[in-house]
């Protein structure tokens, strides 16, 4: 590189990569997206959009015909010529790299909407005009392959050309539809098409050539260094630029160590932006610094901040430049980083360290983001580094934040015992205590995080230590974020109830009428009966962990189980919900899910005996051919389960799943049923709680067709409620909703059941055991959450 005569060179890459591109991959993502709104308005709301533009027009049309036909013409002739303008200024400013990018696009997006069902369509354009003089031009107009070439090379070529051009010639393309209004009543939509996906296709030619932008200043960087007194006579590329500036090593004449050069480019400010943007969507407004309106505002804070750090005797680097350079670049020059790193210094520093952060506090200053390579040691004296995160003005969460992640650091460093101990006899057992419930990944900033390899480690052992040290048997996290994790899942599991209960909700009205005629006695009898299958339950559970947790905790937990089991598939959320509530109870993660698996386990073996037993039962008064299946799906069934099979032996990773993970598991739970077996009494409540959840809702659902006169008998209702529960259970449905309801149905009627009966009696079943406990459950789980017992 050579400036003002002299020749500087210039060691590593300057070029950014395609994935660090952030403007113009925002830029793509953008287009893309207006494609998919402008495809959904011509498919889906066309109709709505033709009547909207029609009253548009009517308000706007004031034009006669002749005049329309003047306005058409002018504008016709000037969108012809815009390409071609394009062209001429890029040939003027001598932009040769961005010629072979312009003609892309536009071939591109011709090509693109030329294709048809047949092929490849050429335009149809009659170049005779008889009878009116824009007909030529309305043909220019009105095609789409036109106006997307035009959009097309116009966003390539935008980043290349002057500010005032790019806005009168992107002014002139988006005029495009207004003037429709006013010429022609309603604009095309396959125009509207041609300018959304012509933008698409530019914005991807751009992301791939690249723009101005990209063409890293440091003619500009010398001359700004030259101005403060630092000759600089070479660059090294330390970082490419990509979440963070651009980083060079500038050699300085007369000057023994090199300094440090910080390049900030657009795709930094689009990042920045971002990154400003999901912190305040998702932490809390007294945890977020206030937001940067620009780069220029955030590069100059973090400089500041330097300066005032440095001011207090606690900055590792000295500022030397910051300035503005063309394209919207900025350069931060600062010395390099003196002492040594806190992997480089024995625990003997640590007193100073934590004095040192103190000092900070104590000048409203928080760091913010203290890694270990940060926190550094120079003569004894602890200074600091990385001011990206700092804060003047430092709130007293912000402060907690630095002690917890100071904490976390210097556990990574020296271990958990010497740091926590060093901790509290600097800064005391209080604060230590105050700073230990933000020990979260929440209060941990990207880069301690990538920092420290088993950063999840040592922030456990640290709060693990501080506990052990201060003599806390629990330490509770505050919230940092905006949401806790507790309330995402709740909003999620209201989200699925709101799908499954849909189907529920359109059938409401007729059963309200069908409602009228029932018998209300039978209806709380069933409620009643339904009760009996969450005490059933609990009691099992309760037995299977051995009596560690209290029974009446675990029928109330079983409520709230209901409403995890029902908006969740398969019923997993009631499984990790009796998982978690027997993990709060003190019993450990292990044994709480063997638990669990012994009474699934039970619960499966006790449900086919009471069908085998209840169908022995029935007799020839119950046909059970209606639930046999045919032949064939028996065949195709046993196919599938031998490929499963000879899957799962051929396959070396599904081999090993199963020898590694599943057989353990089934050997625990076996053996679990081996000691069962020795224990009778455990043994006989565990199999009458199953057996009760079975019988209760064959119970509630017997009582249910009895409220709507009745018909058939208790075992008859058992079967169709065992079979058709376990046929319905295979559904991907939360709570099994729509598949429950049209076996048992189906069942019923199979057994002889009139279809006015079956239908109420079946919805009145499922609303006494599923819809009113999910209701009741959705308080109850956050009741437990509250508590702290889930």
């Amino acid at each position: 590189m050579r400036v003002d005569g002299r020749e500087i060179p210039v060691t590593g890459s300057l070029l950014q990569p395609l994935t660090r591109r952030t403007s113009d991959i925002v830029r793509v993502v953008i287009a893309a997206l207006w494609v998919a709104v402008v495809v959904t308005a011509s498919l889906i709301t066309r109709p709505e959009w033709l009547a909207l533009e029609r009253s548009v027009s009517n308000i706007v049309g004031f034009l006669d015909p002749a005049q329309s036909n003047t306005v058409y013409l002018i504008y016709g002739v000037a969108i012809l010529v815009l390409p071609f303008a394009i062209l001429i200024e890029l040939v003027i400013n001598r932009q040769w790299k961005m010629l072979a990018g312009y003609a892309a696009a536009g071939w591109i997006a011709v090509l693109l909407l030329s294709i048809t069902g047949t092929g490849i369509s050429g335009p149809k354009w009659h170049l005779q005009v008889p009878d009116r003089l824009d007909t030529f031009l309305s043909q220019f107009l009105d095609d789409p392959r036109w106006i997307a070439m035009i959009a097309a090379v116009l966003a390539v070529s935008s980043p290349w050309l002057p500010t005032k051009p790019r806005r009168w010639l992107w002014l002139l393309l988006i005029a495009f539809a207004p003037i429709h209004l006013v010429v022609s009543t309603v604009v095309p939509a396959r125009a509207m098409f041609g300018l959304a996906v012509g933008w698409l296709i530019g914005a991807v030619v751009v992301l791939v050539v690249g723009t101005p932008a990209l063409e890293v200043p440091l003619a500009a960087v010398v001359r700004v260094l030259a101005e403060r007194g630092h000759r600089v006579t070479g660059f090294t590329v330390v970082r490419p630029a990509g979440r963070g500036p651009l980083v060079l090593a500038a050699t300085v004449e007369d000057a023994e160590d090199a300094l440090t050069v910080e390049l900030y480019g657009k795709n930094q400010r689009s990042f920045g932006a971002l990154h400003q943007l999901w912190r305040w969507l998702t932490f809390r407004s007294s945890e977020t610094a206030a937001m940067h309106g620009s780069m220029h505002r955030a590069v100059e804070h973090r400089a500041l901040m330097s300066i005032a750090v440095g001011k207090l005797g606690l900055s590792s680097r000295d500022h030397v430049a910051l300035a503005a350079l063309r394209r919207g670049w900025m350069v931060v020059a600062h010395t390099q980083p003196r002492g040594l790193s806190l992997a480089e210094v024995d625990a003997d520093v640590l007193p100073g360290v934590w004095a040192a952060l103190e000092k900070l506090h104590s000048g409203q200053i928080s760091h913010g983001d203290l890694r270990p390579d940060d926190v550094r040691t120079l003569d004894g004296v602890t200074i600091f580094d990385g001011f990206g995160n700092a804060e003047f003005g430092a709130s007293d969460a912000q402060r907690q934040s630095d002690i917890a992640q100071l904490l976390v650091s210097t556990t990574s460093v020296f271990g958990k015992e010497t740091a926590v101990r060093a901790a509290i006899t600097a800064i005391g057992e209080s604060s230590v205590l105050g700073a230990a419930t933000r020990l979260s990944k929440s209060a941990m900033p990207t880069g301690l995080r990538k920092q420290i390899p088993d950063w999840k480690d040592a922030l456990s052992a640290t709060r693990d230590e501080v506990r052990a040290q201060t003599g806390q048997d629990k330490i509770e996290r505050d919230q940092i974020t905006r949401f806790s994790r507790n309330q995402v899942i709740q909003l999620v599991l209201l989200i699925a109830l709101v799908y499954v209960a849909y189907p529920f909700i359109s059938a409401v009205p007729t059963f309200f009428q069908q409602l009228v005629s029932a018998n209300w006695w039978w209806a709380l009898l069933g409620l009643a009966v339904s009760a009996l299958t969450y005490i059933g339950a609990a009691a099992a559970l309760w037995a299977c962990a051995f009596g560690a947790v209290k029974l009446r905790g675990l029928v109330i937990m079983q409520l709230a189980n209901t409403f995890a089991a029902t908006t969740t598939p398969a019923g997993v959320g009631g499984l990790a919900l009796s998982v978690r509530y027997l993990q709060k109870g003190g019993i450990g993660t292990v044994r709480a899910t063997a638990a669990v698996a012994l009474q699934q386990a039970v619960q499966v073996i006790t449900h086919v005996c009471l069908l085998v037993v209840f169908s022995v039962a029935a007799g020839t008064s119950a046909d059970l051919s209606h639930f046999v299946p045919s032949a064939t799906a028996l065949y195709l069934a046993a196919g599938v389960g031998v490929g499963i099979v000879g899957t799962f032996m051929l396959v070396p990773t599904l081999r090993r799943w199963l020898k590694d993970s599943v057989r353990p598991q089934l050997q625990e739970v076996l053996g679990e049923l081996a000691d069962l077996i020795r224990d009778p009494r455990r043994c006989a409540v565990i199999i009458l709680g199953c057996a009760a959840i079975t019988l209760g809702q064959a119970g509630a659902l017997w009582a249910s067709v009895e409220a709507f006169g009745g018909g058939t008998t208790f075992i008859t209702v058992t079967i169709v409620t065992m079979i058709g529960g376990t046929l319905a259970a295979a559904a991907p449905t939360p709570g099994g909703v729509g598949a429950v309801e049209a076996a048992l149905i189906g069942g019923l009627a199979a057994f002889g059941l009139p279809a006015d009966i079956a239908v109420p009696a079946v919805l009145l079943y499922r609303v006494l055991t599923c819809w009113l406990p999910v209701f009741a459950g959705w308080p109850t789980m956050r009741w437990l959450g509250a508590k702290d017992l889930i």
